[in-house]
C-alpha cells in the first residue's frame, strides 16, 4: 500500500506551475509550485523535490538560509536541507483540513535569502477512500398501513460519506424483496436520498413485518459500504401521508441577522381527517450539528427562524430537511428540503500577517533592503474581501507589491542614521473596498544598528594648559575629553599621545590614561629651560575599522621662585663676593662708591630684586639704593670717620617665599693722591677683567664682533654711570627709588595664545603694557606696537611692582 501511494505521489507531483517575475526595484524572485499527494500517507513520505523543481543546488540551501517563513499548516511538511526534498511531517487528513470541499489545497510559503526569493508552494490533497458510508442509525422502524397503494414512495434517511469525488457515496442497494424496490433521488451532488417504493399491496395478515437491508455504496476502488436494517411494520387505517407544497425551497439570508429573524414557512397537507390529518413539523434526521444550533422550527406552524449566529465566512449555505408527520395511530410523514444561501456583508476587518526578515537593520543598509514580508487577507468576499495596503508617511520605508496578490515587502527608500533615529515603528494600514470600509493597523518595530561612521570629537580644539614648573612627576597635570556619537564598541574612546612640534617624541616625559584622557607628566619641568611646547593627543574609537581624531595641546610653563639671586658684581677673581672699594676722603654727598649688580633667572616678582644693607659700619655715611644696588655717600667724610667701612648687602627677590644672596663691600677712604693711584690700579684691574671677558667673546663671536660689542658695553656703562643731582634725593633712609633704568637686570618672555600675546616680565616693564584680568601675577598682554627696551621708564611701574618696605 505504501509503495502504491509513493508511486501515485511521484506520478502526480509533477503537476506544477512556475511563474517567475523579476522586479527591478525589489530584486525578489517569486515562483509558484503545485504538488499533488494523497491523504493519510505516513510521515516522511516524499512529496516533491523543491530544490530540483526550482533549479537550486541542494547544497546551497543551508548557505542561502532556506526556510519556511509563513504558511498555513506548515507543521505538516518539512524540507530536507540535504537534498531539497519536501517531506510529510504530520498526519494529513483531507476531511479534517477541508471538510466537504471538493478540492483541498494547502498553501505553503518559503523564502530563500542571498539573494531573496519567495516561493509559493501549493500542495493538493487527493482524497483516498478511507471512510465508509454511515447511517445515523443502525436500525430503522418504518410503519406502513396495509392500505398503502402500490407505487407509494417512502423517503428513507440517507447515509453520509465524508469522502469526496469518486470516493463519495454513489448508490444504494436493497436486498431482494417482492413488495419493495429501491430508487435514488439526487438532491445535490453530495446528498443522495434513497426512496423505498411499494410494488405490491401489503397484507398485514400474511406478513406483519418486512425486514429489509439497505446498503449504501461509495465509488472507491475497492468500494466501501454501510448498511441499515429497516423493519417495515404493516398497519391499518391511516393511509395518507402529509405532502409538502414544494419538495425544494430556496431562501437567501444575509449573514449576522438578529436572533429570531424569520427565514421561511413550510406547509404540508394530509388528506386524512382528524388526528390522521393533523400535521406536526420537525427537522429530519439529516439536520444535525451546526444546522440544528442555528435554526429552530415551530412544530405546529412550520415557521423556521434564526436562533444562532450566521457567518458567511464559516459556512455559505445550509441544507435543512423538514419532516411533516400526521397524528394518526400509524403516523405518516412527508419530507422537504430547504436550501438557505447566506449573503455576505462587510463584517470582517482585513488581517495583516507580518513575516520578519530583519528585526534590526544596519544604518548603512542599501536602498531597497527588504525588512519584512507583509501578507493581507479578508475573510469577506467580492469587494468586501479586496484589500489595499499602505505605510505611514514620512518614514524611510515603502511597500513593494509581490507577484502574488495581497503580498508586499517592506523595503528601505532612504538612507538611515542611527544617531538621528535609532528605532522606527512602522505603522501598516490595510483597508478593504467594502461599504463601509473597514481598516486594520499593524505596527512593526525595526531597530537601526550602529556602524562606526562617527569620529571622536574633542570638547575643544586646541587645548591650552598652564603648568607650574617643578611639578611632581607621575601626577596628573591635565585632562582631555572626546565623545563619539556612535554606541557600544564604536563609541568606546581611547587616548594616546601623538607627536609634538617638529615630530618630537614625547613618550619619555608625557603619558595619557587611555581610558579617561588624564595626562601625566613623567618628569619635572623647568621654566628656565623650557617655557612652552605643544603636543597632540589622538582619540580613537574601538570600531572596525577604527576612526580617530587629534587635538593640539599648547603647554605654557609658569615660573616658580626656585632660583636665588646671583651676584654679578662686585665679584673677585676667585669668585668671592667680598670686594674692596677705595675712594678719596674728599668726595661729596651722593658720590657713587660702587654698584652691586645681581641677576635672578626667575621672572616677574620672582625675579624682581631689591637691595638692602644687612650690615653697615656707619649707617649715616653710606646709603644703598633699594632697586639699583648703587652705594652712595650720604655726607662728606669727617676727620672722625674711620678709614675702612664694611657693608654687607642683602639682595633678595620678591617671590612669595623670598630667596636672597649677600655681597660684602669693604670701603677704604684714602687721601687724594692715594685715591688717584688706587683709582688707576682699579681701572687697570677692571680693564683686565673686561679683557678676560672679551677673550671668551672673541672665541665665540670672532675678532670683528668683539670690537662692536665692546663699544656697546662701553656706551651702556656710560649711560648707567651718568652722574645725577642727588643733593635733594638722598636722606638718611637707605630705601631709594630707581628712576635711571640701571641696576637690576630685566628680562621678559613673550608668547601667544589665540589672538593675544603675553609677556612674562622681570622687575621692569615696557611702556604701553596692560595687566590681563584673572591671569597670573606676572603675565602682561603686550600691544604689538609697544617697545621692548629694558631701560625704558614706565609710568605704571610703581603700580605693578610697588616698593617692598
Amino acid at each position: 500500500m505504501e509503495d502504491y501511494a509513493y508511486k501515485e505521489t511521484r506520478e502526480n507531483m509533477r503537476t506544477l506551475l512556475c511563474v517567475m517575475v523579476f522586479f527591478s526595484l525589489m530584486k525578489i524572485s517569486c515562483c509558484e509550485i503545485r504538488y499533488s499527494m494523497k491523504e493519510e500517507v505516513k510521515p516522511g513520505t516524499f512529496v516533491g523535490n523543491v530544490a530540483e523543481d526550482l533549479g537550486i543546488q541542494p547544497r546551497t540551501l543551508s548557505d542561502r538560509r532556506f526556510r519556511m517563513v509563513s504558511a498555513d499548516k506548515s507543521e505538516l511538511f518539512q524540507v530536507n536541507e540535504k537534498d531539497g526534498a519536501l517531506l510529510v511531517s504530520g498526519r494529513i487528513d483531507r476531511e479534517e483540513l477541508c471538510q466537504d470541499n471538493s478540492h483541498c489545497y494547502i498553501n505553503l510559503k518559503a523564502v530563500i535569502e542571498e539573494p531573496l526569493e519567495i516561493h509559493h508552494i501549493t500542495v493538493e490533497i487527493v482524497d483516498v477512500n478511507d471512510h465508509s458510508p454511515n447511517f445515523t442509525d443502525q436500525q430503522k422502524r418504518l410503519e406502513m398501513p396495509e392500505s398503502t397503494v402500490p407505487g407509494t414512495r417512502f423517503q428513507l434517511d440517507g447515509a453520509h460519506d465524508p469522502d469526496v469525488g469518486m470516493n463519495a457515496l454513489r448508490s444504494y442497494g436493497l436486498n431482494r424483496n417482492e413488495h419493495f424496490e429501491l430508487k435514488m433521488e439526487n438532491l445535490s451532488e453530495i446528498n443522495k436520498i434513497p426512496l423505498l417504493i411499494l410494488l405490491k399491496p401489503l397484507d398485514r395478515e400474511r406478513t406483519a413485518v418486512h425486514e429489509l437491508l439497505l446498503t449504501a455504496i461509495d465509488g472507491g476502488n475497492p468500494p466501501l459500504t454501510g448498511v441499515i436494517n429497516i423493519s417495515v411494520v404493516v398497519l391499518d387505517i391511516n393511509d395518507n401521508a402529509p405532502v409538502f407544497d414544494q419538495q425544494k425551497y430556496s431562501v437567501i439570508l444575509q449573514e449576522n441577522v438578529a436572533i429570531g429573524t424569520f427565514v421561511i414557512k413550510v406547509n404540508a397537507t394530509d388528506l386524512d381527517f382528524g388526528d390522521n390529518g393533523a400535521v406536526e413539523y420537525s427537522f429530519g434526521a439529516t439536520v444535525r450539528g451546526r444546522e440544528s444550533d442555528i435554526f429552530e422550527l415551530e412544530k405546529n406552524s412550520g415557521e423556521i427562524r434564526v436562533k444562532g449566529s450566521i457567518d458567511f465566512e464559516e459556512k455559505r449555505s445550509y441544507e435543512i430537511n423538514v419532516r411533516a408527520t400526521d397524528k394518526g395511530q400509524v403516523p405518516l410523514s412527508g419530507q422537504c428540503n430547504i436550501f438557505v444561501r447566506v449573503e455576505d456583508i462587510n463584517d470582517n476587518k482585513p488581517e495583516i500577517e507580518v513575516t520578519f526578515l530583519l528585526s534590526s537593520i544596519p544604518e548603512d543598509a542599501k536602498l531597497g533592503t527588504v525588512v519584512a514580508l507583509i501578507g493581507v487577507s479578508d475573510k469577506d468576499s467580492g469587494l468586501n474581501g479586496q484589500v489595499t495596503c499602505a505605510l505611514e508617511e514620512n518614514l524611510p520605508f515603502e511597500l513593494k507589491p509581490s507577484s502574488q496578490s495581497n503580498f508586499y515587502s517592506v523595503v528601505t527608500n532612504a538612507y538611515l542614521d542611527r544617531e538621528t533615529v535609532p528605532e522606527y515603528v512602522i505603522k501598516i494600514m490595510a483597508r478593504d473596498l467594502g461599504s463601509p470600509t473597514l481598516l486594520t493597523y499593524e505596527s512593526i518595530t525595526v531597530q537601526v544598528t550602529d556602524v562606526n561612521d562617527n569620529k571622536p570629537t574633542f570638547s575643544q580644539n586646541p587645548y591650552t594648559m598652564y603648568l607650574t614648573e617643578n611639578n611632581v612627576p607621575g601626577v596628573s597635570i591635565f585632562s582631555v575629553s572626546a565623545v563619539d556619537s556612535d554606541e557600544n564598541e564604536n563609541a568606546q574612546v581611547s587616548y594616546v599621545i601623538g607627536k609634538g612640534l617638529n615630530n618630537t617624541k614625547l613618550a619619555s616625559f608625557l603619558n595619557v590614561n587611555s581610558e579617561n584622557g588624564n595626562i601625566y607628566a613623567l618628569k619635572s619641568f623647568d621654566f628656565e629651560r623650557e617655557k612652552t611646547f605643544q603636543f597632540q593627543v589622538i582619540a580613537k574609537d574601538s570600531g572596525t575599522p577604527s576612526l580617530s581624531s587629534n587635538v593640539t595641546v599648547n603647554v605654557f610653563i609658569l615660573d616658580q621662585n626656585d632660583n636665588a639671586p646671583v651676584i654679578l658684581s662686585p665679584v673677585n677673581s676667585n669668585g668671592s663676593t667680598e670686594f674692596v672699594e677705595e675712594i678719596p676722603r674728599n668726595v661729596i654727598a651722593g658720590h657713587l662708591v660702587t654698584k652691586v649688580r645681581a641677576y635672578d633667572p626667575d621672572i616677574g616678582y620672582n625675579g624682581w630684586l631689591s637691595f638692602s644693607l644687612l650690615q653697615v659700619t656707619d649707617p649715616t655715611l653710606f646709603g644703598l639704593e633699594r632697586y639699583t644696588g648703587q652705594i652712595r655717600t650720604l655726607r662728606p667724610f669727617m676727620e672722625s670717620d674711620k678709614a675702612e667701612h664694611k657693608l654687607v648687602v642683602l639682595v633678595k627677590d620678591n617671590g612669595n617665599v623670598s630667596l636672597s644672596a649677600t655681597a660684602t663691600v669693604i670701603i677704604r677712604a684714602t687721601e687724594s693722591k692715594e685715591a688717584f693711584a688706587v683709582s688707576d690700579v682699579k681701572s687697570a684691574v677692571k680693564n683686565e677683567k673686561e679683557n678676560s671677558v672679551t677673550f671668551y667673546l672673541i672665541i665665540s663671536l670672532g675678532s670683528v664682533s668683539v670690537l662692536f660689542f665692546i663699544s656697546i658695553i662701553i656706551l651702556t656703562v656710560m649711560q648707567c654711570s651718568k652722574p645725577r643731582d642727588y643733593s635733594s634725593k638722598y636722606s638718611r633712609d637707605s630705601n631709594y627709588v630707581d628712576t635711571s633704568g640701571n641696576g637690576t637686570l630685566c628680562h621678559s618672555i613673550q608668547y601667544r595664545s589665540g589672538e593675544k600675546r603675553y609677556m612674562l616680565v622681570g622687575p621692569r616693564m615696557s611702556i604701553g603694557s596692560t595687566i590681563v584680568p584673572n591671569s597670573n601675577g606676572n603675565t602682561l598682554v603686550v600691544s604689538e606696537h609697544s617697545g621692548r627696551t629694558c631701560g625704558e621708564v614706565s609710568t605704571i611701574q610703581n603700580v605693578l611692582f610697588p616698593p617692598i618696605s
